[in-house]
């Protein structure tokens, strides 16, 4: 798959298609929107609840979402386990190409960046004493998901139109049996037939106002067990 750097409008950037004409950040920000929609609506809202979490991503792509989660657990001294899906790994020099050190202003987290892409696959591996990474060499439809495991999903993949296999019913269905009740799924997309769709799997379903460039985002939940 042929790939193009591009720069989004916040000076991070992103990575280019062109057989998909589809970007994997947006161009209005690709640091601005993992910040807005995986971070402060997904990660930090959870933290809000507990300080141990467990975190899935659908589609690990550039490693922004992992490397942007580092400050948050190592500020709240909260231990994160993180898994991410990813059926296409991008090659080392795709990756040092993209220079996320121009972005990451802890320093420390610069050589952490290109640990999360030399982690070995399909195991645990302790990043630093707070987060621990597992990558999986999958796509969401192979993967076996655990039930009621996870806090927080980060759902990253590409537009509903691009990849329309992973915006099924039935891959929505997997995902709300993978979160315990009170988790959360967030991601960037706020189309009707989405949201149908989680609502359908069981989420209750709130739209947010969405990063820079889209007027919203969506943040699915699990409803907590009442007895």
């Amino acid at each position: 798959m042929h790939l193009e750097i591009r720069q989004t409008k916040d000076g991070s950037n992103t990575l280019y298609v062109p057989e998909l004409n589809e970007h994997y950040h947006s161009v209005h920000g690709a640091l601005q929107e993992s910040q807005h929609v995986f971070i402060r609506h997904g990660l930090e809202h959870m933290l809000e609840q507990k300080k141990d979490l467990k975190v899935l991503e659908v589609g690990f792509g550039t490693g922004l979402n992992a490397i942007l989660t580092f400050p948050a657990a190592l500020a709240k001294k909260a231990f994160i386990q993180y898994d991410t899906l990813e059926k296409f790994p991008l090659s080392e020099e795709t990756v040092k190409q993209l220079h996320y050190e121009n972005i990451i202003l802890n320093p420390e987290l610069h050589e952490r960046f290109y640990q999360l892409h030399a982690a070995a696959w399909n195991q645990p591996v302790d990043i630093i004493p707070y987060f621990t990474l597992q990558k999986i060499h999958e796509s969401l439809e192979e993967f076996v998901a655990p039930q009621s495991y996870y806090d927080v999903v980060y759902f990253d993949a590409f537009a509903p139109e691009k990849q329309p296999e992973l915006w099924s019913d039935a891959m929505f269905e997997k995902l709300y049996k993978a979160i315990r009740p009170g988790g959360v799924l967030v991601t960037y997309c706020a189309k009707g037939s989405f949201k149908r769709s989680l609502k359908a799997a069981g989420f209750e379903v709130e739209a947010l106002p969405g990063p820079p460039g889209k007027r919203e985002m969506t943040r699915g939940v699990k409803p907590l067990i009442r007895s």
